[in-house]
């Protein structure tokens, strides 16, 4: 018993390292990012302008 847990891990680092589970949360950004901010603020600025 002693054995199957260092080859399960082994099996379990050369599975990950073959073919990577997916993970969303790693690619893609929860909300709104800086270029976003700037847009809207050089949109408010545009707008102020008619006000």
């Amino acid at each position: 018993m002693k054995l199957l847990a260092p080859v399960m891990q082994l099996m379990s680092a050369v599975r990950e390292f073959v073919a990577p589970r997916y993970r969303p949360e790693l690619h893609y950004m929860r909300g709104p990012g800086p270029a976003f901010a700037r847009r809207m603020a050089e949109h408010n600025q545009s707008l102020d302008r008619y006000a």
